[in-house]
């Protein structure tokens, strides 16, 4: 029977109360941000938190609304607001729903490990970006006038607002941005500022502006939260699908970084594709009932992890907190002003910016610096799913291009001529040769840029008349690369040249002869050693 210690017990509650507290005014403000209302962000923490806890793979992770799901749902329900008002909410949380269901399946498809191999300018830009996007959607509430569905609505809103703000919401964000950036660390250990933002602006809202006209949060439903089973459109099933690989790949993202930073902090180590799972399995549930898609947060799972949560059961605590909240002590929040929750949010926007990449942006190469810069650009004024796509496209482009100059050091090409160290003795059995057989040696991987290379190399030697390709150094033939090496034994032997194959290991042999690329090789002409097939070429041609 497994004990649990008192001091671990006592870490995890503590940790997961602390941890409510932060999630509190996030969930309310996210869940209007989103234009689901501040419950969808309370349902979404309660729901993501408890199911990701309970299934996930990262012990000491909170879960919950994060800035970037927000700003995707957002645009969701925005667009579905335009073109099917009556069911967009139904809609978009079938998005939610969907997109945990994509979750799962990439856990169980254990693509967690390739997650986190997206390039980190293109994790900065795109967290850069969504920051930004944050920031501009919410300097409107922030003076008191209503926030803008789009980017370009918010944009355009500017002139107008920056010239008539209203004096309440004024004095109310100046107090809610002055608590956020000057609250001691050593009081935030106890009481985040988050909260008492939250509890200062509310008072002095009633005490010293009764009248505003400021929004509110108003009525928040009080009890559980009623089902919502997906809707289907036929004419946008298409739309929905791609919108929730966005919501999956987006939380996977996000998710999986901050359980790096889990494990840096506790020095363990985090089963991604587990996690995924409890993502998504959170998240098909809040789509379930009518809550806002989450991630793993990282500056909820910080605060935990500092205050002493060390498993999962933390994250259950905190979600079994928030429920507590929305079962009996809704009506506790029904007067906090909008342009407190923009202050909060405007907070998060500024520290989603990845500053640190940023201020060493003319230290780093240029190609990483207009990616990251590309990637922003993109982010804020196209979509997020576009910017993702183009910058790890663009990306892995340039990656591919420098592992195959790397690669290129590893394909010796030799008429007796080359004076390469590593293949000294079949120089001296090429050297009698006099140009007449040639040598193909492959080193290391072979990947697909370095195939392409193959054909041409092989016409700067125009005084051959048999060849040998020596496979014992290569540990990986592509297929790209099974290819090449089919169409150079095609082309020889169509000129009346022989080919000799030396050192082809097992798994290589079984992968040429699978694509037919040895049918035109006689089994006399594989040798075990590229000497050895030099020679016999040399007997042949004598």
């Amino acid at each position: 029977m497994t004990t649990i210690a008192p001091k671990s017990l006592r870490g995890d509650i503590f940790g997961g109360i602390t941890a409510t507290i932060v999630a509190l005014p996030l969930a309310l403000a996210f869940g209007v941000a989103s234009g689901a209302g501040p419950i969808a962000g309370l349902y979404g923490a309660i729901f993501v938190g408890f199911f990701a806890a309970l299934f996930g793979g990262t012990p000491t992770q909170i879960s919950g609304p994060t800035g970037p799901m927000t700003v995707v749902m957002a645009g969701i329900i925005a667009e579905f607001s335009i073109s099917n008002p009556d069911q967009a909410l139904a809609l978009a949380f079938t998005v939610v729903f969907l997109g945990g269901l994509f979750q799962i399946i990439f856990g169980l498809l254990r693509v967690g490990r390739y997650v986190t191999l997206v390039p980190y300018p293109v994790i900065s830009g795109f967290m850069t970006g969504i920051g930004v996007i944050i920031i501009l959607l919410q300097i409107a509430p922030l003076f008191g006038h209503e926030a803008s569905s789009s980017i370009s609505a918010s944009v355009s809103a500017l002139p107008g607002v920056l010239s008539d703000p209203v004096f309440s919401a004024i004095v109310l964000g100046g107090l809610t941005l002055g608590i956020l950036f000057f609250w001691p660390k050593s009081f935030g250990k106890w009481v985040p500022s988050p909260l008492v933002a939250l509890i200062a602006g509310t008072l002095v809202l009633l005490l010293v502006f009764p009248e505003s006209p400021i929004a509110k949060i108003g009525d928040i439903p009080v009890g559980l939260p009623s089902l919502q089973w997906p809707v289907f459109e036929p004419a946008l099933i298409e739309n929905i699908i791609l919108k929730a690989l966005l919501l999956a790949g987006l939380g996977s993202i996000d998710s999986l970084l901050t359980s790096l930073v889990a494990d840096n902090m506790t020095l363990t180590r985090h089963n991604s594709d587990k996690e995924l799972i409890g993502q998504g399995i959170g998240n098909m549930v809040a789509g379930l009932f009518g809550g806002l898609p989450g991630a793993g947060a990282t500056m909820r799972t910080v605060i935990n992890i500092n205050a002493g949560g060390r498993s999962n059961r933390s994250g259950i605590v905190h979600a079994l907190g928030l429920a507590v909240i929305v079962l009996g002590a809704a009506p506790l929040v029904q007067n906090i002003p909008h342009v407190v929750l923009a202050g909060i949010l405007l907070k998060v926007g500024i520290d989603i910016i990845d500053w640190q990449f940023l201020l060493r942006l003319h230290k780093l190469p240029l190609f990483s610096s207009a990616l990251m810069l590309g990637v922003t650009f993109i982010t804020v004024f196209v979509d997020l799913m576009t910017a993702v796509f183009i910058g790890v496209f663009i990306a892995n482009l340039v990656t591919i291009d420098r592992l195959t100059r790397l690669q290129i050091d590893g394909l010796l090409f030799s008429d007796g001529d080359n004076k390469e160290a590593k293949i000294t003795k079949e120089n001296h059995a090429l050297s009698r040769c006099g140009g007449d057989i040639l040598l193909i040696k492959f080193f290391g991987p072979l990947s697909f840029g370095v195939a392409h290379l193959l054909p041409t190399s092989v016409a700067k030697y125009p005084k051959r008349k048999a060849i040998v390709i020596d496979f014992t150094d290569a540990f990986v033939v592509g297929i790209t690369s099974s290819l090449a090496i089919e169409t150079i034994i095609h082309r020889e032997q169509a000129a009346g040249r022989k080919v000799y194959l030396s050192g082809v290991h097992e798994e290589t042999h079984k992968k040429l002869t699978k694509l037919g690329a040895l049918k035109q090789v006689p089994t006399n002409q594989f040798c075990a050693h590229a000497v050895e097939a030099i020679l016999l070429a040399e007997e042949h041609l004598s």
